[in-house]
């Protein structure tokens, strides 16, 4: 192995360049973090998985023994196949059913969301509409002139 000899500098000014490397790659992650986007997706997953549960919940307690009450077959059917492998139905239609109620529910709340948000920019436009600048108007003005003289 090769020994090498460093200055007390060159060696404070290596260390200086990896804690400025460090911190910049910290910073940059801070910065990642912290922008709104990364929050709000985060708050999302966490209330999303916390209305999974609520849908899971409400489809296990009310609307298996709901179809199980109707149709007498039972929600949690198993179909025995070949070396005692069960094919697990019930628990497929739950979650199909599931999936159901969290896209319903997610497209009524996206589409009341929407509605809300054109609400504002259908004011917004029609205060630009009203609105004209200076030079828009003696442009018009000049245009009005033109097909006069012709």
């Amino acid at each position: 192995m090769k020994k090498v000899d460093l200055s007390k500098e060159e060696l404070k000014k290596k260390a200086d360049m990896v804690k400025n490397q460090s911190n910049g790659f910290i910073n940059e992650f801070k910065k990642f973090i912290m922008r709104g986007n990364v929050v709000d997706m985060a708050v999302g997953v966490i209330i999303g998985a916390a209305f999974g549960a609520i849908i899971t919940a409400f489809t296990d307690d009310f609307i298996n023994p709901l179809i199980n009450g109707i149709g007498g077959a039972s929600i949690a059917g198993k179909i025995k196949i070949y070396g005692g492998q069960y094919l697990n139905w019930g628990h497929f239609l739950t979650a199909v059913i599931n999936f159901l109620i969290n896209a319903f529910v997610l497209f009524i709340v996206l589409k009341t969301f929407n509605k809300i948000m054109s609400i504002g920019k259908k004011e917004e436009i029609k205060e630009t509409k009203k609105v004209k600048s200076d030079e828009v108007i003696l442009l018009e003005e000049i245009r009005d002139l033109l097909k006069e003289k012709k």
